[in-house]
């Protein structure tokens, strides 16, 4: 597809007059929050707080094109990154732990956040990508709608960790084009160990992936090669098969389809409180990475390299 004949989701629901109903209503999930599947229930518009640590205000990290992106993402100019402080997930073994788990970063308007979006187009970024969005998702739309009316034209990108919980997922359809979820673990008592508790994790991930795959679809390009729309998975493999490869490329095949999109990536390495499980203490093995790519080609996956 050519972009110039593309419109973000936002743009349509925008012009169908749905968009600012759709924020307003996730805002009002502030108020006894259940924007992740922690659903803490603190009223964080009066400055409550819950695992992430945040009041419904935002918390930014950084902003920058990223060329270390998928491919589908970087095209020329870049992907345009957005780091949000805070996680929801809180993984043990966190490669950002100083943003996600310490909480580095600066508060924010909407209205600032908007021109940071802006000025990421203005660079010549080829998407707004949202690093780690699911707890401040409804100011984050809200800098969206302003922006919108600024110009931004751009793909909108959902960077999660996959711990979602359908609802929200339901209220961003038709506003993210591209949806960019991990799915870390296919065992509920591996996720609860290594992601504070989170021991639903396999099914929420589950469902809140099959919801981003019927609003989206598999990825849609344009003229470049620069993905427009669609789904793609991130899957980490990690040592000992703590994340269950062989399951989660069975899953996608068998429910999403073999087109998905799914990046299965071998760049783990110890981090912040990786050490206190004995198998996380390590890189992967070659074997390791050799065996999980075995499995993706066994259950007739054809990655990100198929589109």
């Amino acid at each position: 597809m050519k972009r110039e004949d593309w419109q973000p989701g936002y743009l349509k629901l925008e012009k169908a007059g749905l968009l600012e109903p759709r924020i307003q209503a996730l805002k009002e999930i502030y108020r006894c929050c259940r924007l992740c599947p922690r659903a803490c229930g603190v009223n964080r518009s009066k400055g409550e707080t819950g695992v992430c640590k945040l009041p419904a205000r935002l918390r930014v990290y950084s902003a920058q094109a990223h060329f270390g992106e998928e491919r589908l993402l970087v095209g020329r100019g870049g992907s345009g990154t957005i780091f949000f402080s805070r996680c929801n997930l809180l993984c043990m073994f966190c490669q950002n732990w100083e943003i996600n788990h310490r909480g580095d970063g600066n508060w924010m308007s909407e209205d600032s956040l908007a021109s940071m979006m802006l000025s990421l187009q203005r660079d010549g970024c080829e998407n707004i990508n949202l690093v780690t969005p699911t707890h401040l998702v409804p100011g984050i739309m809200g800098a969206v709608r302003i922006a919108m009316r600024r110009g931004l034209r751009l793909p909108l990108v959902y960077n999660c960790g996959g711990y979602e919980p359908v609802e929200a997922i339901r209220l961003l359809k038709g506003i993210v084009d591209i949806y960019l979820p991990d799915f870390k673990y296919m065992d509920g008592a591996t996720a609860g160990r290594l992601s504070a508790g989170a021991s639903d994790y396999p099914e929420r991930a589950a469902e809140s992936i099959a919801e981003m795959h019927a609003q989206v679809g598999d990825p849609i390009l344009d003229e470049r090669g620069s993905a427009l729309r669609g789904l793609i998975i991130r899957h980490l493999i990690l040592p000992e098969n703590l994340s269950g490869t062989d399951r989660f490329v069975r899953w996608v095949s068998t429910t999403l389809g073999p087109r998905t999109a799914v990046n299965i990536m071998s760049q783990y390495r110890p981090a912040y409180q990786a050490s206190r499980v004995k198998a996380l203490s390590r890189r992967i093995t070659r074997e390791e990475q050799n065996q999980a790519h075995a499995w993706s080609r066994e259950a007739g996956l054809l990655g990100i390299d198929g589109y």
